[in-house]
């Protein structure tokens, strides 16, 4: 099939299968689909777009289609992605295991694995949170003390995880633990995979400067977990954590472009209505907006040179630590803008009229971009050495 074609038949398939609530604009966190065992759909919409995309593929289209994808190559990825923004409709499903669990999978993981949880990650019927960092490991990860020992046909994990995005409301979790005490710290690490209502799993959540969280604190007290939920080789754990945390880091950055996101144009239109000419009428809001919509799409740009890169079989690898460093500070400066437009209304915290103070938690919440999925110190630092190549100080 041409790609031509293949354009043409998407758009059609689009146009008859996206419902109409799916292609109005976000309004951030409740429009969301996360998916799990325990999802509450917000719609009948919601649901059926999830079902429908899911059906052909569409939530993960470039994996393998054996594993619950679509199959598709890098050029026909971009035509879905380019047709779904020309409709404005809204993502089906986002998940950590298509970001970030679902690449290690198909990287590291055994055939049982992958056709084990790759087809339900695609459905979204399972979701996951990432057992990653600890209170005494957050940039230095590789100092993790989360323990699994040896019992013969199972670990037995101990320990605790900390900012885990996301655990009270998670179905497993992909975590690193260790399992050799006596080598190098990085040397010594092993991942594995958990049902979070395994015995011994808690959650604690951490509340933020917003008034709500995604973070908890997570602790395992003699958890059992079964010895063929180790991916990859025992003590190899930390190769899977730097390939993982390559395509975590290129998806905050992705994920805080402009692809799915509240319309800075619209609503600052909507607050200061257009001049004789047509412009915004408000000279300095308007060029915060246009300043903001073109960093935006030149960091999607970047985006879809970096993907060709790979297909090119380049790899991202520490170029990730750009995207995750442009998308937190756009994405910062573009809610920094939607509170100037908002004025005084933008800061209402509790009532129907701002659906609960949502673009004021949001603004706040965007406090930790910087923070979470590597500190913007530490993208800048893996720049400089990674890619400029600067000398150590």
């Amino acid at each position: 099939m041409s790609l031509d074609t293949f354009r043409q038949e998407t758009r059609e398939w689009l146009a008859k299968n996206c419902p109409p609530e799916m292609r109005k604009p976000s309004r951030g966190e409740p429009d969301i689909c996360w998916g799990g065992r325990n999802w509450e759909f917000q719609s009948n919409d919601q649901k059926l777009w999830l079902e429908r995309m899911a059906s052909r593929g569409w939530t993960v289209p470039m994996w393998p289609k054996e594993y619950g994808g679509g199959g598709l190559s890098r050029e026909e990825e971009k035509i879905l992605r380019e047709e779904m923004r020309a409709i404005n409709a809204r993502s089906p499903l986002e998940s950590f295991g298509i970001w970030m669990l679902g690449p290690a999978l198909l990287q590291f993981g055994s055939e049982t694995q992958k056709k084990e949880y790759l087809p339900k990650i695609a459905r979204g019927e399972i979701r996951w949170c990432q057992g990653y960092s600890e209170p005494g490991a957050g940039s230095d990860l590789a100092s993790l003390q989360t323990k699994a020992e040896d019992k013969g046909d199972h670990f037995l994990v101990n320990g605790q995880k900390i900012w885990t995005s996301y655990a009270d409301k998670a179905d497993w979790i992909f975590c690193l633990v260790r399992t050799d005490p006596s080598a190098p710290k990085h040397k010594g690490i092993s991942f594995v995979l958990f049902d979070m209502t395994t015995k011994g799993v808690t959650t604690k959540p951490i509340l933020l400067i917003s008034g709500k969280s995604p973070f908890c604190e997570t602790f395992f007290d003699n958890v059992k977990v079964p010895k063929e939920n180790l991916v990859g080789t025992l003590n190899d754990g930390w190769t899977i954590a730097k390939y993982l945390l390559t395509h975590e880091r290129a998806s905050i950055g992705s994920g805080l472009s402009l692809a799915g996101m509240r319309s800075l144009p619209a609503e600052a239109v909507k607050s200061f209505g257009r001049d004789a000419s047509g412009r915004l009428d408000n000279p300095f809001v308007r060029e915060e907006v246009i300043r903001a919509e073109i960093d935006g799409r030149a960091l999607l740009a970047t985006i879809e040179r970096y993907k060709a890169e790979a297909k090119a079989g380049q790899g991202v690898g520490a170029k990730s630590a750009i995207l995750k460093y442009a998308g937190t500070e756009l994405n910062k400066r573009r809610y920094e803008a939607f509170m100037t437009i908002g004025g005084s209304d933008a800061l209402e915290w509790e009532s129907a009229r701002s659906d609960e103070g949502t673009l004021a938690r949001e603004w706040l919440r965007t406090k930790a971009n910087s923070i979470e999925g590597g500190t913007s110190e530490i993208m800048l630092g893996i720049v400089a050495k990674r890619i400029l190549n600067l000398p150590e100080a």
